[in-house]
């Protein structure tokens, strides 16, 4: 199959490349704001192209796409920070909104399935775990513009588009700054105080996970609509970070915890996201994948392995000592 994919330079869609390829199919791997790294096996082959496009331009993604005529499109591409979307609201439309419906809109004249990524913030947390037929209500423009982004493709993809839903990510990034431990690892080498919070449930996923259920679903046309995808197990955002450091060989308690009702935005945060999976669930050859084999995938971010090995020595195998400072909540 020919996959057109965008947001190919992002932690999932990057993972996702990568499994499509892996599957023998070909690619084009789509960056808004870079080239995507493409393997150098694959480009070698032929089986994968990379571009840098402006995905705001409809017209130029127009032109892309009936160019290369996909057999499947998945979009992995959005604005996904919470302050980066209330920072730029107009970007935030054109590439969370406006773009998945243009791409519906081209997946339905091409009669090419189109899969969508969405989030679990388009609900509020406060009556989970959710069913995929639950009413959404989003507490953050974040989750607004992700839920009409929906609606949109729904209406305009045709009989085999797919919007999944999935939750936070673990993996490794291209650039080694997007996902879970990246973040962790980046502010606490520069000194950055870490707190996480230990009444905010979340059921974090793996990327490659969430890629291998993206490559199957292009493969399983009869499979379409909307559809939850997580790991397997509820955790607290304060656990997660503790786990992480645990798994790394780093004292547990470079992380404090903190209760998110206290913050100033806590009308924002959801607090329990969690999902039921099926009817996805049992459907499909992927299994959510656990949390302690999620942290068996994770690499120590490249421009972090000087501290790393620095402050693991420092720490000792046993050791608790506070050698860092802490805090800072991401």
């Amino acid at each position: 199959m020919k996959v057109l994919l965008t947001g190919a330079t992002g932690l999932v869609g990057h993972a996702t490349m990568l499994a499509v390829l892996a599957r023998g199919h070909e690619v084009l791997a789509i960056g808004g704001g870079r080239l995507p790294n493409l393997p150098i096996d694959a480009a070698a082959q032929k089986k994968a192209q990379a571009v840098q496009l402006d995905l705001t331009d409809e017209f130029a993604v127009d032109r892309l796409a009936f160019d290369y005529y996909p057999d499947a499109i998945i979009n992995a591409a959005a604005l996904s920070s919470q302050a980066a979307v209330e920072a730029q609201p107009e970007l935030a439309e054109k590439l969370n909104v406006a773009l998945p419906r243009r791409l519906a809109q081209i997946a339905n004249h091409l009669n090419s399935p189109l899969l969508h990524l969405s989030t679990d913030f388009v609900f509020d947390g406060d009556h989970g775990p959710y069913r995929s037929t639950d009413v959404p209500m989003p507490r953050t423009l974040y989750g607004q513009l992700k839920l009409m982004a929906e609606k949109e493709v729904l209406r305009y993809g045709g009989d085999t588009v797919v919007v999944l839903r999935i939750t936070v990510v673990n993996g490794n990034s291209p650039t080694g700054k997007r996902s879970l431990h990246e973040k962790l690892f980046h502010s606490l080498m520069v000194g950055k105080p870490v707190t996480l919070f230990s009444d905010e449930m979340r059921q974090p996923v793996s990327a490659i996970n969430v890629a291998d259920v993206l490559t199957e679903l292009i493969e399983r046309p009869n499979l379409h609509g909307l559809f939850h995808w997580a790991g397997p197990q509820s955790l607290s955002r304060y656990d997660i970070g503790r786990g992480i450091l645990k798994h790394f060989g780093l004292p547990e308690n470079l992380v404090v915890p903190a209760l998110s009702a206290s913050q100033p935005d806590a009308d924002k945060r959801p607090r329990k996201l969690e999902f039921i999976l099926p009817p996805l669930l049992g459907k499909l050859k992927a299994t959510p994948t656990p949390f302690d084999q999620q942290l068996e995938e994770l690499v120590v971010p490249a421009e972090c392995q000087e501290w790393y090995q620095r402050t693991r020595v420092a720490a000792g195998p046993a050791s608790t000592t506070r050698r860092l400072v802490q805090g800072r909540d991401f």
